[in-house]
C-alpha cells in the first residue's frame, strides 16, 4: 500500500481516473459474480457436478444486465490502446508490450495448472472435485485470448478509426447483425464465431471515441437509452435469452458466442458508465480512494486468473470436512453468502501473494521485430489460451481433446502453441520461473544490502 501511495502522490491531474476506476471495477464484479454463481452439486451417488445458481434461480436473471460488465473491460482497453498507441514506437512495439503484460501471468498460471493436473491425473485422482477443477479453472481465459486478438489489430483499428470515424463501429454492427441472421436464420451456427472478433472489436472502438473526448452526455444518453431499449426488444422478441452470461443446458448464449443482444446490452453498459464519471471522478480525487484503486489496479489480473482456484479450492476442502452445502436459494444459503465470499477472498489473497510477482510491469529486452511476426506470435497465444479455456488443463496424458469453434485441441498443445507464440515475440527471457524468481530476487538483494 505504501507503493500505491506514493504513486497516487505523482498521479499527474491530466490522467483519468475514472479509467483505472473501470478496469478494476470490471474485473472485480467479474470474479464476485463468479463467486455468486458457480455452485457444486452433489448427487446421491456422491458424484459432484458443476451449476449454476442463476439456472436454479432463473428469476434472477435479468441482473445480469447490471453485472454483466465485461464490456467496460474493453471499453477501458480501447482508451488504454488509444493512448498508448500515440505514445508508442510502433504498431510491432506495441503489440509486443501489450500481450506481454497479458502473457506473463497468464503463462504462469498455465504453467502451474497444467504440472498439477498432469500429476493430478498420473497419481490416478483425477476425479470428483479435482477432475472439475482441471478443466473449470480454465474457462475465464477466453477472455485473455480475445483480448490478445484485439491487441493484435489495435494499431489497424486505430488507423481506421482515424480515416473513417463513427462509420468504423457501424460498419461492425452491420456485421453482428450479419452474423446473428446466418446463425439463427439459415442455421449456420458456426458464422455466430465471427462476433467473438467483430462484438468486441465495436465495443474497443467506442474506447477511442472516448480517448478523443466525443462521447460526452449526449451520447452517453442515447449508447445507455438506445441499447437498453433494444436490449429489452432483442430478449422479448428475438431468439436471446434474458440471461447475458451462459447457462448450463441453455441452447442458446449471450456471451459464448456473444450476439447482438449483448452487443446491445455493451451499449447500454457503457451509457451508463459514462452518465456516472462525473460524480465517481470526483470520489476518486480523494487520496484514499485514489490510492485503494491503485494498489486494486496492481492486483486485478492475478485475481482475476485465480479466484477459480480458490473457489475449487474451498469446495475441496469443504467436501473434505463432510460440510453440507445448504439448499441453493434457501434462506441459510443467502444468510451464508457473506462468509463464504469472505472465505475466497481470503484464499485468493494468499495466492495473490505467492503469483503477484509476475504480474508486474517489467522492462522487456530490445527485439527487432516487424508487425506481422508479432501478429503471427500474438496469434498463436491467443489460440493456445483460447484453446486451453476450451479443453481445459486436465485429460493431458489421456490426449484429452476439445473442440475451439472447429480446431481440435489438446492441453499439450495448448502449451506448445503457447509456447511458439512466445518465442517469436521474444518474451523466452522471461520465462515462468524468470517470473517468480524476480521478485524474491529483488527482496534477497535489499536484505543483504
Amino acid at each position: 500500500m505504501g507503493n500505491a501511495s506514493q504513486l497516487a502522490v505523482r498521479t499527474p491531474p491530466s490522467r483519468d481516473r475514472y479509467v483505472d476506476f473501470l478496469r478494476v471495477f470490471s474485473l472485480a464484479t467479474v470474479i464476485l459474480g463468479h463467486w455468486l454463481m458457480a455452485v457444486l452439486l452433489v448427487g446421491e451417488d456422491g458424484g459432484v457436478t458443476a451449476g449454476n445458481a442463476l439456472a436454479i434461480m432463473p428469476d434472477l436473471q435479468p441482473l445480469t444486465w447490471l453485472f454483466q460488465v465485461m464490456p467496460l473491460f474493453f471499453f477501458v482497453g480501447g482508451f488504454s490502446h488509444a493512448i498508448a498507441l500515440r505514445k508508442s514506437g510502433g504498431s510491432a512495439e506495441f503489440i509486443r508490450a501489450r500481450s506481454a503484460r497479458l502473457l506473463i501471468p497468464t503463462v504462469v498460471f498455465g504453467a502451474v495448472w497444467l504440472a498439477l493436473a498432469v500429476l493430478i491425473e498420473a497419481t490416478g485422482h483425477d476425479q470428483g472435485v479435482l477432475r472439475l477443477a482441471t478443466r473449470g479453472v480454465a474457462q475465464p481465459l477466453w477472455f485473455i485470448g480475445v483480448y490478445l486478438a484485439i491487441v493484435a489489430i489495435a494499431p489497424a483499428m486505430m488507423r481506421l478509426h482515424r480515416a473513417y470515424g463513427a462509420l468504423v463501429p457501424a460498419v461492425l454492427l452491420t456485421g453482428v447483425v450479419a452474423a446473428d441472421l446466418t446463425r439463427f436464420g439459415l442455421g449456420i451456427t458456426e458464422a455466430g464465431h465471427l462476433n467473438l472478433l467483430l462484438v468486441w472489436a465495436a465495443v474497443h472502438q467506442l474506447g477511442f471515441f472516448y480517448a478523443d473526448s466525443r462521447l460526452g452526455r449526449g451520447p452517453a444518453c442515447a449508447l445507455a437509452v438506445g441499447g437498453l431499449i433494444a436490449v429489452a426488444g432483442l430478449t422479448a422478441f428475438g431468439p436471446y435469452p434474458v440471461s447475458m452470461v451462459g447457462m448450463p443446458g441453455e441452447r442458446i448464449s449471450n456471451m459464448s458466442p456473444p450476439t447482438l443482444a449483448l452487443t446491445a446490452h455493451a451499449a447500454w453498459l457503457i451509457g451508463l458508465a459514462l452518465l456516472l464519471r462525473g460524480p465517481l471522478t470526483r470520489l476518486l480525487a480523494r487520496h484514499r480512494v485514489w490510492v485503494g484503486v491503485i494498489a486494486a489496479n496492481g492486483l486485478a489480473m492475478t485475481a482475476f486468473l485465480w479466484h477459480l482456484t480458490a473457489l475449487f479450492l474451498a469446495c475441496a476442502a469443504q467436501l473434505a470436512l463432510g460440510l453440507a452445502q445448504p439448499s441453493v436459494g434457501s434462506l441459510t444459503w443467502w444468510l451464508l453468502r457473506p462468509v463464504w465470499l469472505g472465505l475466497l477472498a481470503l484464499v485468493t489473497a494468499g495466492l495473490i501473494a505467492v503469483f503477484r510477482r509476475a504480474d508486474r510491469p517489467r522492462r522487456l529486452a530490445p527485439a527487432a521485430l516487424g508487425t506481422g511476426r508479432s501478429a503471427a506470435g500474438v496469434t498463436l497465444c491467443l489460440l493456445g489460451v483460447l484453446g486451453f479455456s476450451a479443453v481445459g488443463f486436465g485429460g493431458a496424458l489421456a490426449g484429452r481433446t476439445a473442440h475451439l469453434m472447429v480446431l481440435p485441441v489438446t492441453p499439450i498443445g495448448c502449451a506448445l502453441l503457447l509456447a511458439a507464440g512466445g518465442l517469436m515475440l521474444g518474451l523466452a527471457e522471461t520465462s515462468p520461473v524468470a517470473a517468480l524468481r524476480s521478485g524474491r530476487g529483488r527482496r534477497s538483494a535489499g536484505r543483504r544490502a
